[in-house]
């Protein structure tokens, strides 16, 4: 290879509502708003569609954009894929402040999932207006434990696997052993 990737720069998503969009994420995840701009014609393709392009601070120079483009078709989603698939994760430090989003964004009114525990880090989930699933996690203390223990022969086992057989290979279950144990302790399997 001729390059290499540094960092991410933005990841852009699509929205209903620039403005709204702008104070939910300032309200509930406390990012800023550091830019914006706009034009009648997109710059790469030189089509008219007029825009509204709004950045936020996501933290240590990650930036979360999006679209407002209101001359598109109402907003949708891949129809085909499950609504759990396509999301934003955000790390916050640890558990503490986790529960305390947890804690802010249910008092706003928002649905909140979890707290899951995925053996490596520990997550909550939820929508923000726009219908994109985002993912507040921090890191288990013993993620470097576990993730050693995922060594790149098995993480290419599993690739091959799957390719072969679709089904989830069993190198890794490890991870969701606690969170699948406390599911079977609420709803026993086949209940």
């Amino acid at each position: 290879m001729s390059f290499q990737i540094e960092k991410i720069h933005h990841v852009a998503y699509r929205c209903k509502d620039a403005k709204e969009t702008v104070e939910w994420y300032k309200k509930n995840l406390n990012m800023d708003f550091i830019l914006a701009f706009a034009e009648d014609h997109v710059p790469s393709t030189k089509a008219f569609d007029p825009y509204m392009h709004v950045f936020l601070d996501a933290g240590n120079g990650n930036v979360l954009a999006f679209f407002e483009v209101p001359n598109q078709p109402e907003m949708g989603f891949d129809p085909n894929t499950p609504n759990w698939v396509q999301h934003l994760a955000l790390k916050v430090k640890d558990r503490d402040e986790l529960m305390a989003a947890k804690e802010q964004l249910e008092r706003a009114g928002i649905d909140v999932i979890g707290v899951t525990n995925h053996g490596i880090f520990h997550s909550i989930y939820f929508f923000d207006p726009n219908g994109h699933r985002l993912e507040l996690t921090y890191d288990d203390p013993t993620s470097e434990d576990k993730v050693s223990m995922i060594t790149d022969a098995i993480k290419h086992d599993m690739l091959d696997e799957w390719s072969r057989t679709k089904r989830a290979p069993a190198h890794t279950q490890f991870l969701h052993s606690d969170e699948f144990a406390e599911a079977r302790d609420i709803a026993p399997v086949g209940e």
